[in-house]
């Protein structure tokens, strides 16, 4: 008997040995050690972009949204033009019909500014809003995202969120309430991006947001409203495309971004490019080399909108989920002096991996592609292949052509491009001189978040060569 014990307990610990020891199965557990990583750079992507709904007319549904989410007091922000205009008027027979409570923002400021955010903020903390409608181009949907952050975030100091090194830029942690965008324009994208942004006006600089936590939780492209947009509106929307796209499939590769991050949380918005990006970029190079020139054949006026109102979405992908500008974006951030030009005063500019340096009134779109030529001519060196693809896709003839070239031809391609669409000659067309570079060297310079992004390192004394490549272009 006592050996039959023994046999027995001999037999359950042989059995307990061999038992499985996941952490499904077994009672105990001991973490396999990780892997070193390689380098201090980035091994992910994300792609964190908003739902989209895209038709003719599909803005009779929004007050049907707003119904389902519950909301019970909404605010709609727009700008005054837009107020009286038909993409407005729609949203608002949406929300009479299904009886959707709601305050009007009409106040935004088109290329905002630090102080018209935190207007737009102040407006937002006093309604106790639980839902956002945006209904704008870049800069109201812009405005949305920053006053539903700081009213759900009532405690927080202005620069807490704002981009680093301008601002401290923390992760957003606190829930935001739903934001709905119907976009008015075709380029920026700002429906399906965590990114806001502003002019800093102490500084004389563009920075902004970054974060997916305030990305709209649905957009709405509706081709209607953009039918109504004068040309040069539509022109500057697509060279906004142009540049998004040019930019996204020409930037780092996210794998060679650095530092890699601690946690998720803190991967930043601009990520670099990946094959994700890619596809959208290319798709949105082909779009706008075959229909941004024939808009301004009135016959075929509506079949080239209604691609570019969808692009306002697409672009987005590779702008947005894994946001991969660099060059001439940055450039469109630093504030130059006023400008003597027909577009009007306070104007700033920066080229794509410098992003967003234009602010005032100038068309974002018209500010960034001036320096396109330049940038991708000094880009070219990394990557030449993309560049070279990127030209023929936009009509150059590159059966000849040496690899070493690339951005050569890239930056005529693209010259050629404007001067059909009857661009301004160049920076000093609009109102710059060469005094004026040193100033605008000195604003680019704090765009990091872009400027890491450029495939190719730059000094300032490059910098300085690029504006004043940019002078003139013709």
């Amino acid at each position: 008997m006592a050996a039959g014990r023994a046999r027995v307990s001999r037999l359950l610990r042989q059995l307990q040995r061999a038992a499985c020891r996941c952490p499904s199965h077994g009672h105990t557990y001991s973490q396999v050690p990780e892997q070193p990583t390689l380098g201090n750079t980035d091994y992910a992507f994300e792609m964190a972009i908003s739902n989209i709904r895209y038709g003719e007319g599909v803005t009779r549904e929004i007050g049907m949204d707003l119904q389902n989410l519950g909301a019970r007091r909404v605010c709609l922000m727009t700008d005054k033009n837009l107020s009286k205009l038909p993409p407005v008027n729609a949203v608002l027979n949406s929300l009479a019909k299904y009886g959707i409570n709601f305050q009007i923002y009409d106040n935004v400021r088109v290329e905002p500014t630090d102080q018209s955010f935190l207007d737009a903020i102040q407006f937002a903390k006093k309604g106790e809003f639980d839902a956002y409608v945006a209904v704008g181009g870049g800069s109201v949907i812009d405005t949305c995202k920053a006053a539903n952050l700081y009213a759900a975030s009532p405690s927080s100091e202005f620069l807490d969120y704002v981009n680093a090194p301008i601002g401290k830029g923390k992760p957003v942690t606190v829930p935001l309430k739903p934001l709905i965008a119907v976009p008015t324009t075709s380029g920026t994208g700002s429906e399906t991006t965590g990114v806001a942004i502003f002019d800093f006006k102490e500084l004389k600089v563009k920075t902004g947001i970054a974060s997916r936590a305030i990305k709209p939780t649905l957009g709405i492209i509706d081709p209607l409203h953009t039918l109504s947009m004068p040309e040069r509106i539509v022109a500057n929307s697509g060279f906004d495309v142009l540049c998004h796209a040019l930019e996204s499939y020409t930037a780092l590769p996210y794998h060679q971004r650095g530092p890699c991050p601690s946690n998720p949380l803190h991967r930043p918005a601009y990520q670099g490019s990946n094959p994700v990006s890619d596809v959208w970029a290319l798709h949105a190079l082909r779009v706008v080399a075959k229909y941004l020139k024939r808009f301004f054949c009135v016959s075929v006026h509506k079949e080239a909108l209604s691609p570019f109102s969808l692009l306002n979405h697409q672009s987005v992908c590779e702008f947005i989920g894994t946001i991969c500008l660099h060059g001439a974006q940055s450039h469109q951030k630093p504030r130059g002096p006023r400008s003597k030009s027909q577009h009007a005063p306070g104007k700033c500019f920066c080229w794509y991996w410098l992003w967003q340096c234009w602010c005032s009134s100038l068309p974002h779109g018209l500010s960034v592609v001036l320096t396109s030529p330049a940038v991708f001519a000094f880009t070219a060196q990394i990557h030449p292949e993309r560049h070279l693809e990127a030209a023929e896709i936009l009509g150059a003839d590159i059966r000849t052509a040496r690899i070493k070239d690339a951005g050569l031809i890239l930056a005529d391609t693209l010259r050629k491009f404007l001067f059909d669409l009857n661009v301004d000659d160049g920076l000093a067309a609009i109102g710059y001189s060469k005094a004026d570079i040193p100033a605008l060297v000195k604003g680019t310079l704090p765009q990091e978040r872009v400027t890491k992004l450029s495939p190719r390192p730059q000094t300032e004394e490059d910098l300085s060569a690029l504006f004043e490549a940019s002078m003139k272009l013709y």
